[in-house]
């Protein structure tokens, strides 16, 4: 018959979801920016989208689990999701990428001023150099709270990977508390590093060495918590009895991600933490 399949793609049937997603992610952008400049209608936007988007993600990522599970996943389609995840985390060192140029840009090639109560002040005396850390700014102990957490990464890392393993070689109750113990290290580091930002000896406003550590950290630090979210979602899928040794790849998807998660803070350690602060005052 003319209408007979004779290829391997999966050819997707009409969706509302993309459509629903990007007025969605519209409120959630928009509701947020009105929110930052107090209009107040912004918290509701906001609020709004947010519901919107984790719907959409709900929703569609549930349409692909039942499309893997109906036999529309063929190797040519597996292999095209495998381009996708690795496509979005390239795009995700892009964004690191932007952070570390910030941060090193502003550390080669510091500007003269320096920290009084807070506040940045250009220094007055033409013959005393720039410095980084700027002069005035107190920096965190490196191989105190920095270092257990990367330990606890590191120790993640190979909790993730025990859980792979377990489930290509058959062992569901491997992978099932190999995936546990990662989801406890990825909250325990978000936890140590929360009580790490309340304790900060400096502001996010206000300086440079602030705004960059806030911002390539946190960032770091948000990607920390949606791939616990994401190693959630494939836990409760695994006690469901989701996931075969040849058909996992939400679940690989996820070890990818871990996995460069990983990596990102070991480079944020060794130059931010390390690096970065090196014979500045340091905190504690």
């Amino acid at each position: 018959m003319a209408g007979t399949k004779n290829h391997d793609y999966h050819i997707l049937p009409a969706s509302a979801w993309p459509l629903i997603g990007a007025f969605a992610s519209l409120a959630l952008t928009g509701g947020g920016v009105m929110w930052m400049h107090d209009n107040p209608y912004g918290k509701f936007v906001f609020a709004l989208g947010l519901v919107g988007v984790l719907g959409v993600m709900f929703s569609w990522w549930g349409d692909v689990i039942r499309e893997g599970k109906a036999g529309d996943h063929t190797p040519v389609v597996q292999l095209h999701l495998r381009y996708g995840m690795i496509l979005f985390i390239a795009s995700e060192v892009m964004f690191f990428v932007a952070w570390f140029w910030a941060f090193f840009s502003a550390a080669l090639f510091p500007a003269p001023i320096e920290i009084v109560d807070g506040t940045a002040q250009v220094i007055a005396s033409a013959t005393q150099p720039a410095q980084w850390p700027l002069k005035g700014i107190t920096v965190l102990d490196p191989f105190s709270f920095p270092l257990l957490n990367t330990m606890i990464l590191l120790c993640s890392g190979t909790t993730v990977t025990w859980a792979h393993h377990a489930l290509i070689h058959g062992d569901r109750e491997g992978l099932k508390k190999g995936l546990l113990a990662t989801i406890l290290l990825g909250m325990l580091f978000t936890s140590i590093q929360a009580y790490e930002y309340i304790h900060a000896p400096f502001d996010f406003k206000g300086n440079i060495y602030g705004a960059t550590f806030f911002m390539a950290t946190g960032f770091h630090g948000f990607h920390v918590l949606v791939g616990t979210i994401f190693l959630i979602v494939c836990y409760l899928r695994a006690r469901r009895g989701d996931f075969t040794p040849k058909a996992h790849f939400g679940f690989e998807a996820a070890a990818w991600y871990w996995h460069f998660v990983d990596v990102v803070w070991l480079f944020l350690f060794v130059s931010i933490y390390v690096w970065g602060g090196w014979g500045a005052p340091i905190h504690g």
